[in-house]
C-alpha cells in the first residue's frame, strides 16, 4: 500500500532523477582516477564522511537511460553502510567519501567499479549506472 511519505518520495525522486540527467553536461562533472563520476546536487552540513565510519543512506540506481532498479523508497528506508566494508559496490563507496550530512550526489558509475559476486537478474554486468544517494547521517 502507497502511503503519503512513500507517494512524496517517489515524487522527490522522479525530480531528482529529472534534474540530475538534464541539469549538467558531463564535462562540468568531478571525475576521479577510478573513473568515477558526479556532481553534488545539495551541498550538506556537519563533518565529513571517511573510511570506516557507519552512515545511513537513501539512495536510488538506474541505468543511464533512466530505467530504476533499485530505491530505498521501495525497501522501506535507509541503508547503513560501513565505508570501507566492502558491502557495497566500489563506486557508491567511493561516491560516500566526502559526503557531509543532507548531501545528496549524483555518482556515474562505470563497469568496472560496479562489479559484483553475484548479479540481480535485473542489473547487467558491463552496465554503467546512475546513483542518486544523499547522506542522511554519519553514526558514532
Amino acid at each position: 500500500m502507497m502511503t503519503v511519505k512513500n507517494i512524496i518520495s517517489l515524487i522527490f525522486l522522479a525530480l531528482v532523477m529529472f534534474h540530475c540527467t538534464s541539469s549538467k553536461l558531463e564535462s562540468d562533472l568531478i571525475a576521479t582516477n577510478s573513473g568515477l563520476r558526479y556532481e553534488i546536487i545539495k551541498p550538506g552540513t556537519g563533518p565529513i564522511a571517511k573510511e570506516g565510519d557507519e552512515v545511513l543512506i537513501e539512495e536510488s540506481t538506474t541505468y543511464l537511460g533512466g530505467t530504476l532498479i533499485f530505491s530505498t523508497d521501495r525497501t522501506g528506508g535507509p541503508l547503513k553502510v560501513k565505508i570501507g566494508g566492502n558491502q557495497v559496490i566500489d563506486g557508491l563507496d567511493e561516491g560516500l567519501r566526502g559526503m557531509k550530512q543532507a548531501e545528496v550526489r549524483r555518482l556515474i558509475v562505470p563497469p568496472s567499479l560496479s562489479k559484483r559476486s553475484q548479479y540481480p537478474s535485473n542489473v547487467h554486468p558491463d552496465s554503467t549506472l546512475l546513483y542518486v544517494v544523499e547522506l542522511v547521517k554519519i553514526l558514532k
